[in-house]
């Protein structure tokens, strides 16, 4: 038996070694078999190697190009180097907050206004289509091989940087084992085949999206490389087109395609699974999907970026287990405490902890908020607080109630958003739903996507929700605002609140009910 990978693009190279002919990559008219990926991946990293990087360097890549992200985070693994991907629409001020956060030594992008930023620090540019030309040129003159830079497994090879409670965007830092760790125990769990093809609509600056490489390299499958405006409504016939077998969605996806399938005539009929993590999907949404889709089997996941992966729920597991984000991953171990630190049973909210070789190393020199996030507790390693509330059942699965900055306090009461949020999605006839909390003057609002009027969800909410937890003012938008990885945009959400027109008083008797 061939020795467990121990860099991140060995597995890549596995994956060559059982199967050089199979396709690896495919999406907007290129397709790079699992050799010719190897192939450019080494190309690459020599091309980077001649631009100066070296082991322990950083390297910054903000481009909306999938293919050279991938040939990118390959290179730079081959070099011993630290990569960080960024969206591609990441400009001035923070993208200026992560050169001098973490001083790379390359900045790669297509964008001219990246490189005027890049020309006002120590860093070299790079243009990606410059890059990508001679990775994929096998005639290109590569010269001679990169002499070995000794990487160990627990060095780093990548930055994420996650905005939270601080005021700037903070790094987390992962090594090669704990990214080899988290992606082949996510795959115990999905179950990728060698067969699919997986169809990505996500950014691969957001991490869901780039573990589909790995995923893919690790199980032999192929990945297909969407955009975000195969999103939208080309969606249901990008999945056509590509024979999508796998979706890693999600909600904004995921609703886009329940959509469509409800106003369309089929269609997506090789698709087997989907996949969700970044908050939880409606019950009316999987409805609509298990209907349209007999074949389809969904897994509903948890995570925090600080750890990758926290649990994952069997295929179709949320039919025996409502509310459940599943189990935590082989390996690992995850348990409740109290605010005074001590563990809670079965059954009790508090706070998710996190145990195993998937939580990361720590925050990129911010050694206080590491401290604070990643104690070390019964053990030799650090374990993740998470600042995520929940409980755990009998069984050990996990149910998410929200985050700790998703709470919040309205007319005497400790309220969740998520758990409101949940409430209006079971509410027929809902397919989306977001709150913001209260902020100075204004009270809670909660925004939803629906075919009833406000005050109709606001009613209906009252069966599935204690009615002071429902809040006063609900407006009903056509779409809730995303961002790049396809989350709720609260920012742009509250802007939209502030500018639509506030909604008539309510009549005194359903103010009255919803007030008892």
């Amino acid at each position: 038996m061939p020795p467990a990978p121990q860099l991140l693009h060995d597995i890549l190279d596995r994956a060559a070694e059982d199967d050089a002919h199979a396709v690896a990559v495919s999406g907007q008219g290129r397709t790079l078999t699992y050799g010719e990926l190897v192939e450019a991946s080494v190309r690459m990293a020599a091309r980077l190697y001649r631009s100066g990087l070296r082991r322990g360097d950083r390297m910054v890549v903000t481009t909306g190009d999938g293919l050279a992200i991938t040939l990118l985070v390959y290179g730079a693994s081959r070099l011993g180097a630290v990569f960080s991907v960024l969206h591609e629409q990441v400009r001035g001020g923070p993208l200026e907050h992560v050169i001098t956060d973490c001083e790379p030594r390359l900045l790669v992008s297509d964008d001219t206004a990246v490189a005027d930023t890049a020309a006002r620090h120590p860093v070299t540019f790079l243009r990606t289509e410059d890059l990508l030309r001679v990775a994929l040129d096998p005639r290109a003159a590569a010269g001679p091989p990169p002499p070995p830079p000794g990487t160990l497994a627990v060095d780093p090879v990548s930055l994420i940087y996650t905005s939270g409670t601080t005021s700037l965007p903070k790094a987390v830092v992962s090594t090669h084992q704990q990214v080899l760790f988290a992606a082949s125990a996510i795959q115990s769990r999905i179950a990728y085949r060698g067969d699919d093809i997986v169809y990505c609509p996500l950014p691969l600056s957001f991490d869901y999206g780039l573990y589909q490489v790995y995923l893919c390299a690790l199980s032999g499958a192929r990945l297909h490389l969407g955009t975000a405006a195969e999103a939208g409504p080309p969606l249901l016939r990008s999945l056509e087109t590509s024979g999508a077998t796998v979706l890693p969605a999600v909600p904004s996806v995921a609703d886009r395609l329940a959509w469509l399938l409800r106003r369309g005539s089929g269609g997506a009929g090789t698709l087997r699974l989907l996949t969700n993590t970044g908050a939880a999907l409606s019950e009316s949404t999987m409805s609509a999907l298990r209907s349209a889709l007999p074949r389809l089997r969904i897994q509903v996941m948890y995570g925090l970026t600080e750890c990758k992966r926290t649990a994952i729920m069997p295929p179709d597991g949320d039919l025996d287990r409502p509310g459940s984000c599943g189990l935590p991953l082989p390996g690992t171990e995850v348990f409740v405490i109290g605010d005074d630190g001590e563990r809670l049973p079965a059954g009790e909210i508090g706070q998710f902890v996190v145990r195993g070789p998937h939580v990361m190393s720590g925050y990129w020199r911010r050694p206080e908020l590491t401290a604070e996030r990643f104690p070390r507790g019964e053990g030799l390693f650090p374990e993740l607080h998470t600042g995520d509330y929940g409980w755990m059942d009998d069984e050990g699965f996990l149910y998410f109630s929200g985050r700790r900055d998703d709470l919040y306090k309205e007319r005497g009461f400790r309220l969740s958003a998520t758990e409101v949020e949940a409430a209006a999605t079971r509410v027929e006839g809902v397919t989306s739903a977001a709150v913001l909390p209260p902020e100075g003057k204004r009270g809670a609002v909660l925004a939803v996507v629906a075919e009833i009027s406000a005050d109709e969800v606001r009613e209906r909410m009252r069966e599935q929700l204690e009615p002071f937890k429902i809040p006063r003012r609900c407006v009903r938008l056509d779409a809730l605002p995303t961002n790049g990885n396809g989350k709720t945009d609260r920012k742009r959400l509250a802007d939209l609140i502030e500018r639509h027109p506030a909604a008539p008083a309510l009549t005194e008797a359903l103010q009255a009910r919803l007030s008892h």
